[in-house]
């Protein structure tokens, strides 16, 4: 089943709608089977329709499609990467909130040259003629263990939540909006701006005094004072700075234009985002352990 987040499906919703005239949407739903749940009105009811079925449990129902049969889910979001340049341009907000859900979702729009269906053969030679084409894939391979970008968010909001870190929530929930409308510098200041919050009332907690630095605050979480709450094992951090250390590694990649967000784009944003979550996920599982065997 292919669990994409509401975001996402609401924009594919519209921009199946921007695609569509009455008549292709139509033809579209009457393929799927789900033209009872679209009700009547314009393309855009109809497509708001369609979104509500397809996050409902009835939305998990398998599908026709092109590339063979599929859950809905992903057929609407298949069937919106396929979005001619104009339609991208007419709704340019809702494009980039469709490739930013996937992202979260684990999911890139690739490229790929393919046959063209309609056949055909090169004016060159005999071969078969070329098209471009817009194809979903995963970032990582759906079995790998961890990798559920979507599921790891939703994990750190229950254990920031539970942990009383509220700053630290409301950092990653801006952070989360600066990405879905890509604004990129803002994301990575925010992501930046959780983690250093996360890491300081860990060690705050573990009594590190609050108006000491932040690398202070490091290095407490280091000592046995904390636990140490950092492996030294791990390589999270070294006090000798001897050997290379996760923690300020991560940190030095936050920041790669000095104190300023810097420039950035969509991929250097999705991973910075990303490598945080897992990031956070760990350490805050770590410490509601701790917390627990206390």
């Amino acid at each position: 089943m292919s669990n994409f987040n509401s975001m996402t499906l609401m924009a594919a919703g519209e921009m199946i709608a921007e695609m569509s005239t009455q008549a292709a949407f139509s033809s579209l739903i009457l393929g799927w089977g789900v033209e009872e749940f679209c009700g009547s009105g314009s393309v855009a009811s109809k497509a708001n329709d369609l979104v509500r079925f397809a996050k409902s449990s009835m939305g998990q129902r398998s599908v026709p499609t092109v590339n063979g049969n599929c859950d809905l889910r992903r057929a609407m979001v298949e069937h919106a990467t396929t979005a001619s340049d104009r339609d991208k341009q007419n709704k340019p907000d809702v494009w980039l909130r469709l490739v930013a859900g996937l992202k979260m979702d684990g999911f890139e729009l690739v490229e790929e040259r393919v046959p063209d269906p309609m056949g055909g053969t090169s004016i060159f030679d005999d071969a078969p003629r070329m098209i471009k084409k817009i194809v979903l894939r995963r970032m990582l391979p759906e079995d790998v263990p961890e990798a559920d970008f979507r599921e790891a968010t939703s994990e750190v909001e229950a254990l920031l939540d539970r942990h009383g870190f509220n700053v630290a929530k409301g950092h990653l929930a801006q952070a989360t909006q600066n990405f879905s409308q890509g604004n990129w510098s803002s994301a990575n200041a925010m992501i930046r701006d959780f983690y250093q919050e996360l890491l300081d009332k860990i060690a705050e907690y573990f009594g590190c005094d609050p108006k000491v630095s932040d690398d202070a605050k490091r290095q407490y979480l280091a000592d046995t004072k904390s636990g140490p709450f950092l492996l030294h094992e791990y390589n999270e951090w070294e006090n000798d700075r001897g050997k290379p250390a996760y923690v300020l590694g991560l940190w030095a990649r936050l920041h790669p234009h000095g104190s300023h967000p810097g420039l950035s784009d969509e991929e250097d944003c999705a991973f910075r985002f990303q490598i945080i979550l897992i990031t956070a996920r760990i350490f805050l599982r770590r410490f509601d352990k701790r917390v627990k065997g206390q």
